[in-house]
C-alpha cells in the first residue's frame, strides 16, 4: 500500500523517487510467479515457502501498480486541506486519500487474492506444497483418481466464487455505507 502511494504522481512523499518505486513495481510484476518460484526452490529447497514468496512478490508489484493508478485519480482537495492545517504526509494519505480509494483497493486486493488462489494451484505442481501438489498427485498417469481431480477443481471453483461474493459484499458496504 505505501509503495503504491510513494509511486503516485501528485501524492508521493519524495517525488524524485517516483521512477524508482515504479520500476521496482514493474520488476516485481514482470517476472512470472513460476520463474520466481523455481529460483527460490533452488535457493530455499522445496515446499510451500518458495511458492508463497513468489506469489507475494508478484502480487506486490501488481497491486502496487493498480493502487497507484487509483490513487492518482483521487480528489486532491482533501489532501490540500489537510496540508493547510499542518497534517503530516501519513495523515494526509490516511485521511485524505485512503477513504476515497478504499472501495477500489479492496476490490483489486480481493481480485488478486482470487488470482493467487489459482496461482497457488499451479505453483504446487512445482513446489511440493498446497493444493497444486495434491492435484499433481491425483493426475499422475496410471493412478485413475479422477474423482479427486474433479473434487479439487470444484473446491478451487467454490473458493473463487466465495471470494467474489465477499468482494461484492464489502465493496458495496464501502461505497453505499451500510
Amino acid at each position: 500500500m505505501s509503495l503504491s502511494l510513494l509511486a503516485t504522481r501528485g501524492l508521493a512523499r519524495w517525488p524524485r523517487l517516483i521512477p524508482v518505486f515504479r520500476r521496482t513495481m514493474d520488476a516485481l510484476r514482470a517476472i512470472p510467479e513460476i520463474v520466481i518460484a523455481l529460483v527460490l526452490i533452488y535457493v530455499l529447497g522445496g515446499g510451500p515457502v518458495p511458492a508463497v514468496i513468489a506469489i507475494a512478490l508478484h502480487t506486490g508489484g501488481a497491486l502496487g501498480k493498480l493502487f497507484s493508478e487509483v490513487a492518482e485519480n483521487a480528489d486532491l482537495k482533501p489532501v490540500e486541506g489537510l496540508a493547510s492545517v499542518g497534517a503530516t504526509w501519513s495523515q494526509r494519505m490516511w485521511l485524505g486519500v485512503i477513504p476515497q480509494v478504499a472501495p477500489n483497493w479492496l476490490s483489486y486486493a480481493l481480485l488478486r487474492f482470487e488470482i493467487n488462489v489459482r496461482a497457488s494451484a499451479i505453483l504446487g505442481f512445482v513446489g511440493e506444497g498446497g493444493i497444486g501438489h495434491d492435484l499433481k498427485l491425483a493426475m499422475q498417469w496410471g493412478q485413475g483418481r479422477y474423482d479427486e481431480v474433479v473434487a479439487i477443481f470444484l473446491l478451487l471453483f467454490a473458493a473463487i466464487v466465495v471470494i467474489d461474493r465477499i468482494s461484492d459484499h464489502y465493496r458495496h458496504k464501502l461505497v453505499k455505507g451500510h
